[in-house]
């Protein structure tokens, strides 16, 4: 494995990250409830693009 590659798995791996917590963080505040913000946040980026196409 290259440097390269080592690099764009860390990036990748943040993404997803980033994207399943901030996912609940909507949820949560739209919906108050832990329930769908753990759903939200296995479903991670597909949850923030719907939102961000269904309410803004």
């Amino acid at each position: 494995m290259t440097h390269q590659d080592s690099r764009s798995r860390e990036v990748v791996k943040k993404g997803i990250s980033f994207g399943a917590c901030l996912a609940m963080v909507i949820s949560f505040t739209m919906w108050k409830s832990v329930f769908w913000a753990i759903l939200h946040g296995l479903l991670g980026w597909i949850y923030v693009v719907y939102y961000l196409i269904k309410y803004v």
